[in-house]
């Protein structure tokens, strides 16, 4: 019988019932930001807030857009709350969402280097002046790491982490894998069956991956 920590997330944060193999990690940028000519931020990452934070930049005052739970959480960690959360966790609708909230708001898109979602584009598209501003970028974590044990259910939470899996690791026959969402799912081996998680979270995909043990 497998037990819980037979479940593996692919990055550091810790969460109740797996066990961490970082084969990614964010490195925040340097960045000195004057966001008093915005009215509003859009995060659509808990990295993001974080990257804020470790420069020390005065964001709490502002209108924040969270993309999920996670991102709100995060908020609301430091202090914060956010305006609006999104119903749809996906870059591209949430973009939707908001776009006309945001008309007539000067606002800043503090993101990763490399994002997969098209919200930038969508906004900008429907006349919304948006900024963008590099704050963090994800990298594989080039430690050497142990190879999860056979029978493991492995968490893909972003593109990245299928990326750095995959280069750090071949795929056992025996493993399980739950991915956070669709657009997650996308870059996902075209040979490897997965898992969907029917909510885009790491305790939803946890669930998920608990479900499985015993199958």
């Amino acid at each position: 019988m497998q037990n819980k920590n037979s479940i593996y997330i692919l990055s550091e944060k810790k969460f109740t019932g797996a066990k961490n193999l970082p084969v990614i990690k964010i490195n925040f940028l340097d960045k000195q930001i004057n966001l008093s000519r915005y009215d509003a931020l859009v995060f659509t990452s808990k990295n993001a807030v974080e990257a804020l934070e470790k420069n020390g930049i005065t964001w709490r005052d502002k209108e924040l857009y969270s993309i999920g739970t996670g991102t709100t959480k995060a908020i609301e960690e430091k202090g914060a709350k956010a305006t609006y959360t999104a119903k749809s966790s996906y870059g591209d609708n949430f973009a939707q969402e908001i776009s006309k909230i945001l008309k007539d708001k000067k606002v800043l898109f503090p993101r990763a280097k490399v994002v997969t979602s098209k919200l930038n584009i969508i906004l900008k598209s429907a006349n919304i002046d948006l900024e963008e501003e590099i704050v963090y970028e994800t990298v594989c974590n080039n430690n050497q790491l142990k190879k999860p044990e056979k029978n493991s259910i492995i968490i893909f939470s972003s593109p990245s982490t299928i990326e750095c899996f995959f280069k750090k690791f071949t795929w056992d026959i025996s493993y399980k894998a739950v991915v956070i969402g669709e657009k997650t799912a996308s870059f996902m081996p075209s040979e490897i069956s997965y898992i969907l998680s029917s909510k885009q979270n790491i305790p939803a995909c946890i669930e998920v991956a608990e479900s499985l043990l015993h199958i």
